[in-house]
């Protein structure tokens, strides 16, 4: 297979399957701010930067990653780091324990969560990525939850995986990705995700199947 779209994933994403979210200026674009601080650009020549400029032109900041290192031109403020990138082609570890599927008014417990944890970016909006599951306590708090993020015509991205502290050991975060991961290669797509280079979880992603494919150049920008 060929897995050369997951390079700029962002970028690929905003012009296949969540076109329909997306913001789009010559070779920028971006998702709406209550769905992601995510934009995306089709390489990383100051032309790109230009259009960037004006899509993030509401002053907002943005974030992209790419199989590369991007050299951002004067006029902006950045922040970069390595994380990895993930794929799994094949499911080796399956667990579904008290998982279900969150919706819309699940929202404000999801948000609070995010806030909690801290899993990455999640804004209002960011459950109209696609399908989110989460597991709740016996008295209805939300404990885990993890969801879809960036989906490209043959990858769909698992994201926003996390677990309150005190329930962290119990293989929710096993479950949760599992199932998901399980449900986009039943429709014929590969998971992919992304983790922090230092993040333990990375093992536990490992024995659900997935392996690290290549690391990814993490560039948060804004325009100054």
């Amino acid at each position: 297979m060929n897995f050369s779209p997951l390079d700029n994933p962002i970028w690929n994403s905003l012009n296949s399957e969540h076109r329909s979210l997306a913001t789009l200026h010559g070779s920028a674009g971006r998702f709406s701010p209550d769905v992601s601080p995510l934009v995306g650009m089709l390489d990383g020549t100051e032309t790109a930067f230009d259009d960037l400029a004006f899509v993030l032109s509401d002053g907002t900041r943005g974030a992209t990653f790419t199989a590369y290192p991007i050299t951002v031109p004067a006029g902006w403020e950045s922040q970069q780091r390595v994380i990895n990138q993930m794929v799994c082609t094949e499911v080796t570890e399956f667990r579904t324990d008290g998982v279900g599927p969150l919706g819309e008014a699940d929202v404000p417990d999801m948000l609070e969560l995010a806030a909690t944890t801290e899993p990455g970016p999640f804004g209002s909006e960011t459950i109209s990525f696609g399908r989110y599951y989460g597991i709740r306590t016996d008295d209805g708090r939300l404990a885990a939850m993890a969801g879809e993020r960036l989906a490209l015509d043959r990858f769909v991205e698992i994201s926003a995986v996390c677990t309150r502290a005190e329930f962290r050991g119990r293989g929710y975060a096993s479950s949760l990705v599992s199932l998901i991961a399980a449900g986009i290669l039943d429709v014929g797509k590969v998971p992919f995700l992304h983790v922090k280079t230092e993040n333990e979880a990375r093992i536990v992603y490992e024995k659900i199947g997935f392996s690290v494919r290549k690391p990814m150049h993490v560039t948060a920008v804004n325009k100054i």
